[in-house]
């Protein structure tokens, strides 16, 4: 319906008012009416009128049981609107509301008293949803204001309140209270969500301010130092931008669900499965699989080996090269050595543009001279304490340099990123070569190069899908964490950025990420490792009373402690027992590679520019790499709930 500067994007019938607080109703204590959402003048309304006001009596039902078109009969039994009663909830109040202006409606003006009864309420006047128990005949809405009044609750005789539930998703953040799962948190989709966490950033430290400039300025930099002392972040700074704006979306079907936009209830998952890790592969094994004119035969299977086992350390050196996409599966012999020919020669070409800049054309190119100073830096704190690399001159801190460098030179538009040190030392220590590191490392970065890029949409994404699969996996820890003020997963920040490069030790590092590399079982494994890494430590988290200081604190405090082999059978599991669910929601099935993506949604043409990306022109060298980072992406989640009575 259009109007004179007005839009109504959902509209539903069969919405009463209780006026009595009596157990049964009568038919003279209900107004029947409609609610809609509004778009007008910017703002987006809330918009109930009774049904005579709202000019559509002839869709209205007094009740479901109502098989004759006409007002109920009165001999029939109504239903009860909740057993064991709410009236400060379930009913309206003795003092009626005042009603503000209502949006021009078909039909003529109120004719009754009932038309007193019409309200609208702007949605960012909304401070929280409370539904009604599940189980009744009908289900209720009562919306609490900004300023603690309640608005009379909405009976939805003939369902509706999923459907207007994910509508007003669309304009607000709607968040489980972790108290009470009936209660639905109101914050609204804009940038001050930044600005409004700031007042309740807590540090360890007092220069939280600094903490804070920093962030904005160079998020990366400031990750790896004294961001991994934030205890509350900004929660909602990262949340993903809506699917559609409030100006172009179309009033969908009340029966459809929103593209892109999917319920999340309690799954019904089956029991864990056991698994059992293989041994790793050998050189003996993989010759096996070695054909004529040396080309490898039975990929699929070599890689599922590789997953299940890793790669003995003797053969890392020729197994990284195809698993990282530097030499082609299919290839023969002859062809990997044409390759690699061509390949030194490109590389060298690279590394002599920034080898043949003189010291006075650096001091005229400020971008590569703060690459230079940034690689430096970083290369000069990255695993020194592996034999590799220690000791002050050591020629395997001068590789990391010049391949660094000469990834600036291969990918312009990324340049140098902090933690991309952390991601090339154990290639170079594994290949010992520095050309073939090189394009080991390039293949890497196609799979990672993400994480550093500027909008940080991917960081944003992954955070969102970590949250997402703990939620269906335990949403019980996911509450206690929400309780805590952790249930923004910030402290995985790093996990996910470097692909645990800085949790474990330096050999599991190598299995780790060999499996990984195998893309199997499905994409996205590495965010099965944090739910793993999570899962592990659930009851130490639950059982011990922890805050949100001392839950940071102890994540933290497993860098080094975890054993690669019990995560990775326990991310194992977790994903075997999300693919035997038959229900298991369609954007999971996308995290796991079950189902393809749904269809990229437009932009919003209204949606603020994200507030935080790295610097790309490193500043001035950054503090120490030796703190966990921190970063917050809150994937809001609508539990499912079939509306009772006439919604399912």
């Amino acid at each position: 319906m259009e109007g004179a500067g007005y839009r109504v994007v959902f509209e539903k019938g069969g919405v009463y008012l209780h006026t009595s607080a009596k157990k049964y109703q009568d038919r003279d204590s209900l107004i029947a009416g409609v609610i809609r959402v509004v778009e007008k003048d910017n703002d987006v309304l809330l918009h109930w009128a009774p049904v005579e006001e709202a000019g559509d009596s002839t869709q209205i039902l007094f009740s479901k049981k109502d098989s004759s078109g006409g007002d109920s009969c009165a001999s029939e039994e109504e239903p009860t609107f909740d057993p064991g009663y709410e009236p400060d909830w379930a009913v309206i109040s003795t003092v009626r509301p005042q009603p503000r202006h209502s949006e021009p409606t078909r039909g003529a003006e109120p004719s009754c008293p009932q038309g007193s009864w019409a309200f609208s309420v702007s949605l960012g006047e909304l401070k929280s949803i409370r539904r009604s128990k599940p189980g009744l005949s009908w289900a209720y809405l009562v919306l609490v204001t900004q300023a603690g009044g309640s608005l009379p609750a909405l009976h939805f005789h003939r369902g509706g309140t999923r459907a207007l539930l994910r509508v007003l998703s669309r304009y607000l953040l709607l968040a489980s209270s972790p108290q009470d799962s009936r209660l639905y948190l109101v914050f609204p989709h804009d940038s001050s969500a930044l600005s409004n966490s700031f007042h309740h950033l807590q540090l360890f430290d007092q220069d939280s301010s600094n903490v804070v400039s920093r962030f904005l300025q160079d998020p990366y930099s400031t990750t790896f130092s004294s961001f991994s002392r934030v205890t509350n972040f900004f929660r909602g700074a990262l949340q993903p931008q809506p699917e559609g704006a409030a100006s172009d979306l179309p009033p969908p079907p009340d029966d459809e669900p929103e593209p892109g936009f999917e319920v999340i209830s309690c799954v019904e998952l089956g029991p864990r499965p056991t698994v059992e890790r293989g041994p790793p592969v050998t050189e003996e094994e993989w010759a096996r699989h070695v054909g004529p004119e040396g080309r490898l035969q039975q990929v699929p299977e070599l890689k599922n080996r590789i997953f299940s086992g890793g790669l003995s350390p003797s053969l890392r050196r020729e197994a990284w090269k195809f698993l990282l996409g530097y030499l082609s599966w299919e290839g023969t012999a002859e062809e990997h050595k044409a390759h690699i020919r061509k390949k030194t020669d490109e590389y060298f070409r690279m590394k002599l543009q920034w080898k043949s800049v003189s010291p006075e054309q650096e001091r005229r190119n400020s971008l590569l001279h703060g690459y230079r100073s940034l690689i430096e830096r970083d290369v000069s704190r990255t695993d020194r304490t592996n034999k590799f690399y220690e000791g002050p001159e050591n020629p395997g801190l001068g590789l990391l340099n010049d391949i660094l460098l000469t990834y600036c030179m291969y990918h312009f538009d990324l340049g140098y990123v902090q933690g991309m040190s952390d991601l090339l030392s154990p290639i170079l220590y594994v290949i010992q070569n520095e050309v073939d590191a090189f394009w080991c490392f390039c293949g890497f970065m196609e799979l990672v190069q993400g994480n550093f890029e500027e909008s940080q949409e991917t960081m944003k994404r992954q955070l969102g899908r970590l949250l997402l699969l703990l939620r269906v996996l335990d949403p019980l820890l996911c509450d206690f964490l929400d309780s805590q003020d952790s249930g923004s997963l910030c402290f995985c920040f790093r996990w996910l950025l470097i692909w645990f490069k800085r949790e474990f030790p330096f050999p599991d590092v190598l299995r780790l990420w060999e499996v990984l590399w195998t893309g199997l079982p499905g994409p996205n494994l590495h965010l099965l490792v944090a739910c793993a890494i999570l899962d592990m430590e659930r009851d130490t988290l639950m059982l011990s009373g922890f805050g949100s200081n001392e839950i940071l604190k102890h994540i933290n405090e497993l860098t080094m402690k975890l054993s690669v082999e019990d995560v990775l059978t326990r991310a194992e599991a977790l994903h075997r027992q999300l693919t035997a669910c038959p229900e298991l929601p369609h954007n999971v099935q996308e995290i796991l590679g079950l189902a393809p993506p749904a269809e990229p949604h437009s932009p919003s043409p209204t949606a603020s520019p994200l507030p935080l990306s790295p610097t790309r022109a490193p500043p001035t060298p950054p503090p120490s790499t030796d703190t966990a980072p921190q970063a917050d992406s809150s994937l809001e989640i609508l539990p499912e709930e079939e509306d009772e009575g006439a919604d399912s």
